[in-house]
């Protein structure tokens, strides 16, 4: 009876009724979409990372800080028997960061020269591109390190570092290739080489820095890994975790903004609506409903507006939803030099779980401040409530 009794009387105020549900519908919509960017951005970074750079997880020599740049010259050796068996199956791929300096227009540049075997198939990387003939050393750099040094595919550049013996050395390099990818860490200040050919300019036979593993492939025992120390997938992807995560705690502010406006409207109407229906009020108590039982009317009532919001917000704001994950959302050029790899284009992800949560938000501080005030119904009597002097 009370629910029927509720539907009637929200459906029996017309218009502001679904101004309420509107407006609700409207800052859940713009929540979860903020949280489906967010969930996107998270989900798009890692599996770039993944495919490109991490794998199945790493291996790392027991000197390599990759935010130590002093500390790279040390970070090498002979891959331990167990590491080195994985990457003749074809399990693992071995990488040597030697650091180094490029000359670009004539000018100097610091970089880390880095090896791969271009017959790698692990990684998501053109590696390939390093197997060919030519005079000079063949590089390979990615779009930024393009932008940022002036260098395109065919140009020449000269390549200094220094050996095993600490002894400097340099030779003419030949970017054969310039790659486009959303890891910052494989292009930025990197440079590309094959992986024979770095070991025998640094004279290193067999050394490498870290040894990226396949994907499902099973890591090699700690003894067999000879105290290089192993980073899985979760460790690799930790940064971009915490950077999400302090995204989504930077971004709560705004959706409490957005829920304290829409639950204003409807704290507003049911004030008003209790204050104009006090003679109403007066009758139901009068023809016998507790108080409690009014306190529950007037609260269902509220709590109808979440109802509704939702019912609203999925009519017109799932087909949105669908075409926004669909299309993406188009970043302005040159966004991914901030470090996020996320490509050209971001496309939000909207689970069933940010949904839900969300919903249960929505509803549930729509049923609070509907409770709220209708507390001084408690205290009516019903004689001053059918004068309509009860408030």
């Amino acid at each position: 009876m009370l629910l029927r009794l509720a539907w009637r009387n929200l459906m029996g105020a017309g218009l502001r009724t679904w101004l309420n549900a509107f407006v609700l519908s409207l800052a859940f919509l713009l929540i979860v979409t903020a949280q489906g960017l967010l969930h996107g951005m998270n989900e798009q970074a890692a599996q770039a990372l993944v495919a490109v750079s991490v794998g199945g997880g790493q291996f790392w020599h027991p000197a390599y800080d990759p935010y130590d740049p002093l500390a790279l010259a040390d970070a090498r050796g002979p891959l331990p028997a167990g590491l080195a068996a994985a990457v003749d199956r074809g399990q693992a791929a071995a990488v040597l960061a030697v650091p180094g300096g490029i000359y670009p227009a004539g000018r100097m540049q610091p970089v880390v020269l880095k090896g791969i075997d271009p017959a790698q198939a692990l990684l998501e990387f053109p590696a390939a591109a390093l197997d060919t003939a030519v005079a000079e050393i063949p590089l390979l750099i990615g779009a930024r390190m393009a932008r940022s040094t002036g260098l395109a595919a065919g140009d020449r550049v000269a390549l200094q570092w220094r050996d095993a013996r600490g002894t400097f050395d340099a030779r003419d390099g030949l970017v054969v290739a310039v790659m486009r990818t959303p890891v910052q860490g494989v292009d930025q200040g990197q440079v590309w080489l094959p992986l024979d050919s770095l070991r025998a300019m640094t004279a290193l036979p067999g050394a490498a820095t870290l040894v990226t593993l396949a994907r499902g492939a099973p890591p090699p025992s700690a003894g067999a890994a000879g105290g290089w120390r192993l980073r899985t997938t979760e460790d690799l992807l930790a940064d971009v975790r915490e950077l999400v995560r302090a995204k989504t705690a930077g971004s709560l502010f705004v959706y409490a903004l957005l829920l304290f406006l829409a639950m204003l409207a409807v704290f507003d109407t049911q004030v008003f609506s209790i204050f104009r229906r006090q003679r109403e009020l007066g009758t139901l108590m009068a023809l016998g409903m507790t108080r409690r039982q009014v306190l529950g009317l007037f609260t269902l009532e509220g709590s109808l507006h979440g109802v509704l919001a939702l019912g609203l917000a999925a009519v017109y704001g799932a087909p949105l939803l669908a075409w926004f994950a669909r299309r993406g959302w188009t970043l302005p050029r040159n966004t991914d030099d901030y470090g996020f790899a996320i490509g050209d284009t971001l496309h939000p992800v909207f689970g069933s779980g940010l949904l839900a949560g969300t919903a249960l938000v929505v509803l549930a501080l729509t049923a609070l401040v509907s409770w709220l005030p209708t507390r001084r119904i408690a205290s009516v009597r019903p004689t001053a409530a059918l004068r309509g002097r009860a408030l």
